[in-house]
C-alpha cells in the first residue's frame, strides 16, 4: 500500500479560454489506414530458428516454396532440421490515399518457437487486406533491438529478439478503395469523444466560418458538411484549422490496485465534513502452564493467555468548503492527510455523500 502513487492531472488555462483545432479532436468520415497481414519465412538465422518437432508448419512451408522452384523434398521432409529457419507473421498498416509503388515499414514476429530473429531475411510475403486481397510485398533484412545467447548451464536475453523491423520493407502493388471522393455531396466529421455540447459548438463555429446553413449535428458525434463547390479536399483543409472550445465531462479515474488517482479538469465538490483515521489491532498470544505440587496426583495444565490491544490514530474532522477549481481541490483533499489508497476511500465516500460533482470511475 505504502508504493501507491498519486497521480492528479494539472491544467494551466481553464476549459474557458482552450480552443483546439477540429484536425486535432474528429476524423473525416472515408479517411482511414487499414491493417495488412501476411505469413512468410526469415531465413539466415544463426541456428536460432524454429524447431521441427514443435513446428511442423515451418517444414511445411519451407517444402512448398521449394516446389515453386522445382525442388522436391517430400521424401525427405522427416529428416530436416531447419534451425536456420522462422515462420512468421508479417503485419503493417496501408495508410490512406497510400499509391502503388510507395514503402511501407513492416513488422515481423515469430509464430513458432525460435529464440531470435537477429540476423535474419524475411523472403517475399504477400500483405494481405481483410478482403482477402494482396495489397502489398514485403521483403528484406531484420533489424531486431534484442539478443538470445544460450549455452548447457545458462542463458541470456535482451529486450525481445522475436520481434523485428523493416523500415521501408514492403512495397504497395494494389491502393486501398477510396472512401473519400473529391465531388462528394457532404464531408462528414466524426469526434473522437462524442460530446453533446462540442458537436454543438463545431456546428456553430463552422456555419459562422462557411455561411448559415452549411452544418449540421446529426447526434453527439458527426457533423454534416455541405460541399456546394465539389471540392472536398478544400472544404476539409478549412475545416481542419477552424478552432473551437471544447467541453468535457467531470471524471474521476480510480486504480484501487495501483493506488492511482487520475482528475480531469471540472471537477469540483459541495461544502463536506470528511473525518479520516487508521484503527490498528495487535492480538498476541501466550501460554501459561502450571504445574501441580510434587506427588500430587495433580496434571500439568496449559492455558492460553490473549493480549488484545487496539489503536486508532487520532483523526480530525476537517470541513472541505465548495471548490471550484482542480487545483484548490486537490489542496484540500491534501489537508486530510490521507495516503493515496486512502484518498480512494475518501473520494469513494464523498461520492456516495451526493458532495463530488464528477463521474467516479473505478478501474
Amino acid at each position: 500500500m505504502k508504493y501507491f502513487m498519486l497521480l492528479i492531472t494539472l491544467f494551466s488555462f481553464s476549459s474557458a479560454l482552450h480552443a483546439e483545432r477540429i484536425k486535432d479532436l474528429a476524423d473525416i468520415e472515408g479517411v482511414r489506414s487499414n491493417a495488412l497481414i501476411g505469413y512468410g519465412i526469415v531465413v539466415g538465422l544463426n541456428g536460432t530458428g524454429d524447431n521441427s518437432n514443435s513446428s511442423p508448419f515451418t517444414i511445411s512451408s519451407i517444402s512448398a516454396m521449394l516446389e515453386r522452384f522445382g525442388i522436391n523434398v517430400r521424401p525427405n521432409l522427416s529428416k530436416m532440421k531447419p534451425k536456420n529457419i522462422a515462420a512468421v507473421m508479417v503485419t503493417a498498416e496501408l495508410p490512406p490515399f497510400a499509391r502503388p509503388g510507395q514503402s511501407l515499414d513492416i513488422t515481423v514476429s515469430s509464430m513458432g518457437d525460435s529464440k531470435s530473429l537477429r540476423g535474419g531475411t524475411l523472403l517475399i510475403t504477400p500483405l494481405l487486406g481483410g478482403d482477402g486481397q494482396a495489397y502489398a510485398v514485403a521483403q528484406g533484412g531484420l533489424s531486431v533491438g534484442g539478443f538470445a545467447v544460450s549455452g548447457q548451464g545458462t542463458n541470456t536475453v535482451k529486450n525481445h529478439p522475436t520481434v523485428g523491423k523493416i523500415p521501408n520493407g514492403a512495397r504497395i502493388e494494389k491502393a486501398a478503395p477510396q472512401g473519400l471522393t473529391t465531388a462528394q455531396e457532404k464531408v462528414i466529421i466524426m469526434l473522437r469523444t462524442p460530446d453533446f455540447t462540442t458537436v454543438r459548438r463545431m456546428k456553430n463555429v463552422i456555419n459562422k466560418n462557411l455561411g448559415k446553413g452549411m452544418a449540421k449535428a446529426t447526434d453527439a458525434g458527426t457533423v454534416e458538411v455541405w460541399n456546394p463547390h465539389a471540392d472536398a479536399i478544400e472544404l476539409i483543409a478549412q475545416l481542419e484549422q477552424m478552432e473551437l472550445r471544447t467541453d468535457r465531462p467531470a471524471i474521476v479515474v480510480v486504480d484501487e490496485r495501483t493506488g492511482t488517482i487520475v482528475m480531469g479538469q471540472g471537477v469540483t465538490i459541495e461544502t463536506v465534513a470528511v473525518s479520516h483515521g487508521n484503527i490498528s489491532i495487535n492480538v498476541a498470544e501466550s501460554a501459561d502452564v502450571s504445574q501441580p505440587f510434587g506427588f500430587s496426583r495433580g496434571t500439568t495444565t496449559v492455558t492460553p493467555n490473549t493480549n488484545i490491544q487496539v489503536a486508532e490514530d487520532g483523526a480530525q474532522l476537517v470541513v472541505l468548503p465548495r471548490q471550484v477549481t482542480l487545483a484548490s481541490l486537490v489542496s484540500a483533499l491534501n489537508t486530510v492527510g490521507a495516503s493515496p489508497s486512502d484518498l480512494i476511500a475518501v473520494l469513494q465516500a464523498i461520492k456516495a455523500a451526493g458532495a463530488l460533482h464528477a463521474e467516479l470511475k473505478v478501474m
